[in-house]
């Protein structure tokens, strides 16, 4: 069988680790309470950094935590304690931006340090630099090219990873201070307030020839990376490691990223190929979960003027999660905790670990306590129909009527 990249799945919290997993993610990258570039995320607490370890573990799946934020002497006094959980449960690695991290995890362990695209390397020099510093792995800067990263990888002798989907920043790599200036969040050490994201006016009376004295402008806020095409450029490349943004997405997003390009790296590693069919359909499947238009970024060449996202950040998603299998009665009722309300006769769709979706009618919505149900409430235990081929944790979801 051929070789294929590990798919890297974000986990924005405990359920979003299992989800992720579950549908194919060969690792996944999670942030504690404190060190981090997330803060808004449901970060890991102890016991849930505990679970998700051995759940991870269990199934042969990797754990990355994320260290990246760029720490103050305060911050720094208090990590050798978070270091030496990280190696009571024996996690994979840690992402790293600050010199300081570094020094202090070889100081206190001896647990494996990847790079975090945060620290902007870009050059072969730089990979090797780093290299002499400790670090095993590097996650490449947006800005790189694929076969810019082909060479940096022979050079170096490093693992490499890079971005294949999600949210793009357009900063170099997260260096941006505009949220503290806007906000008062400092971009750096976990608090992005996405300033980018948001419309400016732009000024033009000082400006020669120009022909408005004013615009309102998205002119900051990037497309979003989707990379499924280019999925054999980053085999052949020798790309270690494909990563998916989008700790703070949702676990719909978790579950079809992982699932898609699972799928996807599978059909590759059995044929050494992937059929123009298949992509269609999981670009179909991409374009069900939350996203802004997409781009392939500076994968292939120099991102232009048309990776801008010129429009307003779309407020409703095609397809919301209407709940969560948690136990499924053979030939009788599947038990759903509900997510988005739904009603009886609703058309849904379950969506499996590895096979096709499967579309049914919500026939029956059954209360725990055996009474029937007009609609349902996020939060609340459901029966609904039974549907051959569910399993504990897949996702329900439902269109969203426009």
């Amino acid at each position: 069988m051929r070789s294929v990249p590990e798919l890297l799945a974000p986990a924005g919290s405990l359920e979003k680790l299992k989800v992720a997993i579950l549908y194919g993610a060969n690792a996944v990258y999670l942030g504690g309470q404190k060190f981090g570039l997330r803060t808004a995320a449901d970060n890991f607490t102890t016991a849930e950094l505990e679970e998700g370890a051995h759940f991870a573990h269990d199934r042969g799946a990797k754990v990355y935590v994320v260290l990246n934020s760029f720490l103050h002497d305060s911050d720094l006094s208090e990590l050798p304690e978070f270091l030496s959980l990280l190696d009571e449960l024996s996690i994979d690695a840690v992402i790293v931006s600050d010199l300081g991290v570094i020094e202090t995890i070889k100081k206190y362990s001896n647990i494996e340090i990847h790079l975090s695209t945060q620290a902007s390397c870009l050059n072969t020099e730089a990979a090797l630099l780093w290299k002499e510093m400790g670090v095993r792995r590097i996650v490449l800067g947006r800005e790189i090219s694929l076969s810019d990263a082909k060479e940096i990888r022979e050079a170096s002798g490093l693992e490499i990873e890079m971005f294949i989907h999600g949210s793009m920043c357009m900063a170099y790599s997260g260096n941006c201070v505009i949220s503290n200036y806007t906000q008062g969040r400092d971009s750096n050490r976990g608090g992005c307030a996405h300033s980018c994201r948001f419309e400016y006016s732009l000024d033009f009376n000082n400006i020669e020839n120009a022909s408005k004295d004013e615009v309102k402008a998205y002119f900051m806020s990037s497309k979003d990376l989707e990379g499924i095409r280019a999925l054999p450029e980053f085999i052949e490349a020798g790309i270690d490691s494909v990563k998916v943004e989008g700790r703070m997405k949702s676990h719909h997003y978790a579950g079809t990223i992982s699932k898609v390009y699972s799928d996807a790296l599978t059909q590759y590693q059995k044929s050494g190929d992937i059929v123009s069919k298949n992509i269609l359909e999981w670009e179909q499947e991409l374009r069900k979960i939350t996203h802004r238009d997409y781009t392939l970024g500076s994968l292939q060449e120099p991102a232009g003027a048309d990776s801008i996202y010129t429009e307003r950040e779309h407020e409703t998603p095609d397809y919301v999660v209407a709940g969560i299998v948690l136990e499924v009665v053979e030939d009788s009722h599947l038990l759903v905790e509900v997510r988005s309300a739904f009603y009886p006769g609703s058309t849904l769709e379950l969506v499996p670990f590895n096979d096709p979706c499967i579309e049914f009618k919500a026939d029956f919505l059954t209360e725990t306590d055996g009474s029937s149900c007009e609609k349902s409430r996020p939060g609340i235990l459901l029966k609904t129909p039974y549907v051959k081929g569910a399993e504990q944790w897949n996702i329900i979801r439902a269109k969203v009527m426009q």
